[in-house]
């Protein structure tokens, strides 16, 4: 019996170590290895970092011509004194590295199609999709023509051998928490990494579109139904550059196909595609106002970006200091330099140009080996891509992509009889042409712009800027003021590009890309400041080039329409501006609502909640009762006009942007989508709005029952980690705000960095952002700046200068030198 009891004891042993060094699957959730997770040496002890943790450090690498210095100070912010500037690009790698390296390394594996190899086969579709968009052959390019500039390449040579100088330092014990829980080691980085994370950001800001949506939504609405549904021009707009700007004479006319009326306009074609899209949300606001309107007679240059809040945060901040240069900001983990903020000349911002440079063609095969296809009446051959993707547990899957020529332009076709998107049961066949895959020098752009000191400097640096397209906002401290709604656009005829286009010859190619010398600009202009909240960049009776449709229109009027008349402003204004929960959209439409709402009819507990409407002040802010009883009767009043006519739409399909409801029901008081098309009687807008508010009133009901009927508590902000683990996220977060609010604020998106500069004689500058310097969850610089965003506060931007470092705002020094 001992001897039995012997060999299974041995046997538990065996097992039990099994599955304590092991990962394993269980259902959809990757199970740890416990025994290597909890191992005290190795563990995840080892990140839990004490309050007392001492950053100071003495290090010498043979990579450094020089010395460096950086001083970090009490929020973790890292100020590089470098006596050569590759050096501190070098350090800045480093850095980003130590506090950020596998928010570097995750982002460039969703980038590069990799992830399934890390997370598993259920992340496949994910890496198919990237793959087929052509992340990675636009990124082999881009790393090619970046090659070409020598001062590039040696600024990014310089920060991949710093973030490999710390990946080379690492122990067991030392990688970061998420490399421990997921059971993965990370990888060198290169400057491919660096230009895979660049499209990543291309891919997030430009990568967004609707033409499957828009073709569907064309296929069963008829043409006055669509045009009145999805309007060109808006009825209300407050465009980036004024109405009424007379701009350079066309140099660049595209040609409408002679058959697209009965081709592209009028066809009738329902197709079946479908795809994972970055948000469309993603904008910002910037604005920047002379020193004529502020007090200290100087520009004041503001910027908040608005991006999915995540765990960590896409941003770290930082200061470069170099003889060539001296500049503040933030920076993105896995790129060199500082992308918004300020030097000692000026400072710089941007918002999301918004415009639609991602089109699909549909492609005619000879058979469904895809070896050929038909174009310009010939049948051509295809060029293939195998893309190897391998998978965590599982064997290597082989995607092979086809290309085709469109023009002068290799596409990948995205769609095809293998991969449907979740959608193409048809298996017909897209193609995209994106300005994402486009080689691109777009890092010269933010070196430059570091280095600027005017406002010559500024436009020479922004022609660099290709894709993502961005509303790029400027100051100076001469009192020169600017905005430019750069990038490399595509000269569209009107309704190119909404629609799946045929692409069986060149007529319905781009035609070229607008000259730089008629891109959009504002410099010094009369009213006394420059705006942009990614609404639509000119107005298109002014404009000769095609803008597209349904942009967000309400933040940029509100912005515009408070700076028109403030004057001797204050940076406390600008504040108080960037973080105001005003709702322009209520404004308009919550009369028209109240209006029509039969109060007769209502039972008392409906009662309650149409006083809280008619009480509301249109703002909202945490606490608010009226913000929430708002919300619900807008979205089913919107449910309630459009439903009907959508019934029968199929699956994949474009809804009415919310612009075409709010100008109707201002201005249309027949507006014919009100009627239920679905019932015999003819509904007015009384009966809709009232219907709204009932079925509104029943949900605010349950929600006040569980105690949520606060605005902020409704809506529930969180920043979520990248890997969705709850216990390293923040959730119900206390703070206000809106989609239609200048602090456009909603569940899990909003400003991810909130900057004020001040460009008098000592510039002062300010901001925050929603997260921590730290990418270490067990850290106390984490998530430390969190509560101090939801309360609207900033912190000061210390642009430090080297003979301050006995200052007490110092806590660390990390000594940098060559062997």
């Amino acid at each position: 019996m001992k001897k039995v009891a012997f060999i299974i004891s041995t046997l538990l042993t065996v097992v039990f170590v099994l599955i304590l060094n092991n990962y394993w699957k269980f259902g959809n959730q990757n199970i740890p290895a416990f025994g290597k997770l909890l191992n005290p040496q190795q563990g995840c002890w080892q990140n839990a970092e004490p309050l007392n943790y001492d950053f100071s450090a003495d290090l010498k690498f043979t990579q450094l011509k020089g010395k460096v210095n950086v001083f970090i100070d009490q929020r973790l912010v890292p100020h590089v004194f470098a006596e050569q500037e590759n050096d501190a690009y070098f350090v800045q790698g480093y850095l980003h590295a130590k506090f950020r390296l596998w928010q570097m390394e995750l982002q460039t594996y969703f980038a590069s199609g990799r992830i399934s190899e890390i997370m598993g086969e259920s992340l496949l579709e994910s890496d198919r999709q990237f793959r087929r968009l052509g992340m990675v052959y636009s990124a082999e390019n881009t790393l090619k023509e970046l090659e070409k500039d020598p001062i590039i390449l040696s600024e990014c040579n310089a920060y991949t051998s710093g973030v490999n100088a710390y990946i080379e330092s690492l122990t067991e014990s030392s990688l970061p928490l998420e490399y421990k829980l997921i059971g993965y080691q990370p990888e060198k980085w290169s400057n491919f990494k660096t230009v895979l994370f660049m499209k990543y950001m291309s891919y997030d800001l430009a990568g967004f579109d609707n033409d499957f949506e828009m073709t569907n939504a064309k296929s069963f609405l008829n043409e006055t139904d669509f045009d009145k549904l999805f309007p060109i021009n808006d009825v209300i707009s407050d465009p980036v550059i004024p109405k009424g700007t007379i701009f350079e004479k066309q140099k660049v006319f595209p040609v409408i196909p002679a058959n697209a009326d009965s081709v592209y306009f009028e066809r009738k074609t329902k197709v079946e595609a479908e795809e994972n899209k970055p948000v469309k949300e993603n904008g910002s606001n910037n604005w920047a106002v002379s020193g004529k309107k502020t007090k200290a007679g100087a520009p004041i240059l503001c910027n908040d970006l608005h991006l999915t809040l995540n765990l960590p945060s896409v941003w770290f901040e930082i200061q470069i200091s170099a003889p060539t240069l001296n500049v503040y900001g933030v920076s993105f983990p896995g790129v060199p330099g500082v992308i918004v903020g300020f030097n000692d000349s000026c400072a710089f911002g941007f918002t999301n140009g918004g415009r639609d440079v991602r089109d699909y063609y549909e492609i005619k095969f000879k058979d469904e080996s895809r070896k050929e296809y038909w174009y310009n009446g010939n049948w051509e051959q295809t060029k293939w891509r195998p893309e190897i993707i391998n998978i965590k547990g599982k064997p290597v899957y082989v995607d092979s992509v086809s290309y085709v020529m469109l023009g002068n332009d290799l596409c990948p076709v995205m769609y095809d009889n293998t991969f449907s998107g979740g959608k193409n049961e048809n298996h017909n066949y897209y193609a995209v042409r994106w300005k994402g895959n486009d080689p691109s020098n777009d890092l010269k752009a933010f070196n430059l712009l570091n280095h600027a000191n005017n406002y010559t400097d500024f436009t020479d640096a922004m022609t660099f800027l290709k894709t993502p397209g961005q509303n790029c906002i400027f100051a100076g401290k001469n009192g020169d003021i600017s905005i430019r709604a750069q990038g490399e656009w595509p000269a569209k005829w009107k309704g190119q590009g909404d629609f799946i286009m045929p692409g069986v010859d060149s007529s319905y190619l781009w035609q070229g890309m607008i000259p730089e010398d008629e891109v959009l600009y504002q410099y010094n202009p009369d009213r006394g400041f420059v705006s942009s909240a990614n609404q639509k960049p000119a107005d298109d009776k002014d404009y000769p080039y095609y803008l597209g449709r349904n942009y967000p229109i309400y933040r940029g009027m509100e912005i515009n329409r408070k700076l028109k008349d403030m004057n001797d402003i204050s940076v406390q204004d600008m504040m108080e501006l960037q973080t105001d929960n005003y709702n322009l959209v209520a404004e308009f439409t919550t009369p028209v609502l109240l209006k029509n709402i039969k109060v007769s009819e209502l039972n008392p507990v409906e009662k309650t909640y149409f006083d809280l409407l008619k009480d509301w002040n249109l703002r909202n802010d945490p606490g608010s009762k009226g913000a929430t009883v708002y919300e619900l009767l807008w979205n089913n009043f919107y449910k309630a006009v459009y439903d009907d006519e959508y019934a029968k739409a199929p699956e994949v399909v474009l809804r009415p942007g919310e612009n075409s409801l709010i100008e109707a029901i201002i201005n249309d008081s027949d507006y014919k989508f009100i009627d239920d098309v679905t019932t015999a009687q003819i509904e007015k807008m009384s009966d809709v709005v009232t219907i709204s508010f009932k079925k509104a009133s029943e949900q605010l009901k349950k929600i006040d029952d569980r105690g949520r009927l606060d605005w902020e508590k409704y809506k529930s902000t969180q920043i979520n980690h990248l890997s969705k683990l709850n216990p390293f996220s923040r959730k119900n977060l206390p703070i206000g705000g809106s989609k239609y609010s200048i602090n456009a604020t909603v569940t899990t998106h909003g400003p991810s960095w909130r900057m004020i500069v001040d460009l008098s004689g000592n510039t002062e500058a300010f901001g925050i952002y929603p997260g921590g310097q730290s990418g270490n969850p067990g850290s106390k610089y984490y998530d430390e700046f969190i509560d101090n965003w939801v309360e609207g506060k900033y912190y000061t931007l210390w642009m430090m200068k080297e003979e301050e470092q006995n200052d007490n705002r110092i806590k660390w020094k990390m000594n940098f030198s060559g062997l």
